[in-house]
């Protein structure tokens, strides 16, 4: 069920229904990863700069140089870092636009289905600032792993596919059973949504595509949920308010 969730997302990632969604994400958060960069490369330049200068004064005209080949150092390594944000980033930015998504999915796909009901968007805004920090933390310590050979990508995905899973699932399903209730919904399905994450995962590895990671990750679960409403349908599975 999850492979043929996530090809059906992935078709639907790319359909005329979801396209004003995709330019959203794509061009707002290139828009605020650039603004960062050129930021961070300002205060690199006004502040730690002058010290570097200040360390090599007997250098002469070297020093000239070495400031360009900091500078550059600089640069990269701020670009390089800005690519570890590309995943938090876009969740910030996508999470202002999932409902749309959503809501797109649900009228295409489930019309005869009562329609879900989306978080207040301060409720939404504050949710995706704290799913942006606990990612930041978490990716933090899978970076702890980074050099051991074999393992990085093992801890890469165990970390990214419980949080992404737990984090989506939760969203698709309180459309349908509000928060409290999705949570408790979760934590009886963790192993099937650890899984679902894991398939989200594989997503994020992709260059240039995992800016799209939250916006594939909802059109996912919203399908998934659905598939595991259906599947558990009967007296003991939850019911749609």
């Amino acid at each position: 069920m999850i492979y043929s969730t996530a090809i059906r997302a992935f078709g639907d990632l790319f359909s005329a229904p979801i396209r004003g969604v995709f330019w959203k994400v794509i061009g707002l958060t290139l828009l605020f990863l650039v603004a960062l960069w050129f930021v961070l490369r300002l205060l690199f330049l006004d502040f730690a700069m002058p010290y570097i200068e200040a360390w090599l004064p007997n250098l002469g005209e070297w020093t000239g140089w070495i400031g360009l080949f900091a500078s550059i150092i600089s640069a990269i390594g701020l670009a390089a870092g800005l690519a570890f944000l590309i995943a938090p980033v876009s969740a910030v930015v996508a999470g202002l636009f999932l409902d749309d998504a959503a809501d797109t999915i649900e009228k295409q796909d489930y019309a005869s289905d009562a329609p879900g009901q989306a978080l207040p968007l301060a409720q939404s805004i504050l949710s995706s600032l704290r799913f942006f920090l606990v990612v930041i933390a978490a990716n933090l310590v899978a970076l702890i792993f980074l050099l051991v050979p074999g393992v990085n990508l093992v801890i890469f995905f165990v970390i990214n596919g419980y949080l992404l899973g737990r984090e989506y699932f939760e969203f698709a399903a309180a459309r349908y059973l509000g928060p409290e209730r999705a949570r408790a919904w979760r934590s009886r399905n963790q192993g099937r949504v650890w899984l679902a994450g894991l398939a989200i995962g594989l997503f994020l590895l992709v260059p240039i595509l995992n800016i799209l990671t939250p916006l594939f990750a909802a059109i996912f679960m919203v399908h998934y949920v659905k598939a595991l409403m259906r599947r558990e349908a009967g007296a003991a599975s939850p019911q749609m308010t």
